[in-house]
């Protein structure tokens, strides 16, 4: 597993007929998840490297573990009724951080890194209640080749913007997803008409895949620094495919992005 960043968790797939065994590196101290239908299961009496996940079909969740030595892991869990991988081994490169931070001398230091803390914890529960909202903003759909790139949403809300996007894929093929990018595209004028796009850099992604199998669709949700556009210029989302050609442009006007909801 690539090591985890606090704005994009990896996923994990479980179902009711097979253990899904997660090993760490080091004992776990306690496992938690967060809905019914996802057990996780590790020795409570004897720590151990191990813990098992089985999941009842519905919706998705997360999974909390925390090491004996403070060290945090965090990840998206699903339903899958077939599995193609029942065994992780985890790497202390994928922790999201430690209970016990360690002690700086600089107070400044302290501030900066809990206002962090709090952004990225005010960031995860806002776009959970997003995704849970279902509104839309119009119809901004690109498909090719049975993978489907859908624009579901824009809202601001505290100086950012959170672009709710839809991947859906009808392919016969699982989809690797190389990049997902959101750029601002700028209509040069006089007689050498041109274009040129500059990326912006997103504040937070919640929810970005690394992967998205056949007939799976997820729902994801990046957060940008607040912009408005001028009349010649326009938002291109960019889905790129790793080892594939199944890319697409999504092209948004001006007027959605300077009137979010």
């Amino acid at each position: 597993m690539e090591a985890q960043t606090s704005a994009t968790l990896d996923t994990i797939y479980a179902n009711d007929t097979k253990n899904v065994a997660l090993f760490f590196p080091e004992p776990i101290r306690q496992g938690i998840t967060g809905s019914d239908n996802f057990v996780f299961t590790y020795n409570r009496d004897k720590a151990q490297y191990f813990g098992l996940l089985q999941a009842k079909q519905g919706k998705e969740s997360n999974l909390l573990v925390i090491n004996i030595n403070g060290s945090i892991f965090s990840y998206i869990v699903r339903y899958k009724a077939q599995l193609s991988k029942l065994n992780y081994f985890i790497p202390m490169t994928s922790s999201i951080g430690n209970e016990k931070p360690k002690v700086e001398d600089s107070i400044q230091s302290k501030t900066f890194e809990k206002s962090i803390d709090n952004s990225t914890y005010y960031y995860q529960n806002f776009c959970s209640y997003l995704l849970d909202r279902r509104q839309y903003l119009g119809r901004h759909t690109r498909r090719n080749n049975g993978v489907v790139m859908r624009l579901e949403n824009i809202v601001f809300d505290k100086k950012a913007l959170y672009f709710v996007i839809q991947i859906r894929n009808n392919s016969t093929l699982d989809y690797d997803l190389n990049f997902l990018n959101i750029s601002v595209e700028t209509r040069q004028k006089g007689k050498r008409k041109s274009l040129q796009r500059l990326y912006i850099e997103p504040i937070f992604k919640h929810h970005l895949p690394s992967k998205i199998v056949v007939n799976e669709t997820v729902r994801l949700i990046y957060v940008m620094p607040k912009f408005s556009l001028s009349n010649d210029r326009r938002v291109i989302l960019e889905l790129n495919e790793k080892r594939g050609e199944r890319n697409i442009e999504l092209k948004v006007s001006h007027k959605y992005i300077n009137n979010p909801n």
